[in-house]
């Protein structure tokens, strides 16, 4: 059975890390309530950040939900994923949503995500200059 922990190495951290996703994004999905930005690493194992604004999230309990969320959803689909980093961004509306809305909604964005099995999987982005 594959190890499901979601260990220290298995997040991003520093600055740096997330700006390397930023400036050489390979791979996008997006909702109306969440994007996913991601980016190729040499680690072999796909890693998660986040960025939840105050100006989106107010409160720090539903910045909190939407990050147990998405940590919980991760924990369970890190071996369906390739080795990337991917950055998490909320956008603004997704307060509105319950529990269920939200794991869907991820759900199906790793599920687009997941490791190229076949022609059309994931749309793959130039990188920036």
């Amino acid at each position: 059975m594959p190890d499901r922990c979601f260990r220290k190495d298995l997040r991003l951290l520093r600055p740096a890390e997330f700006k390397r996703v930023f400036d050489n994004t390979a791979l996008r999905g997006s909702t109306p309530h969440l994007l996913v930005l991601a980016a190729p690493n040499e680690l072999n194992r796909p890693r998660v950040g986040f960025v939840l604004a105050k100006k989106q999230l107010k409160l720090a309990v539903d910045r909190n939900r939407v990050k147990r969320l998405v940590r919980e959803s991760f924990r369970q689909h890190q071996h369906d994923l390739a080795s990337h980093d991917f950055v998490i961004l909320a956008r603004s509306g997704i307060v509105q949503l319950d529990n269920q809305q939200i794991r869907e909604m991820i759900d199906s964005l790793w599920f687009r995500l997941k490791k190229p099995h076949g022609k059309h999987q994931g749309r793959k982005r130039k990188p920036r200059r």
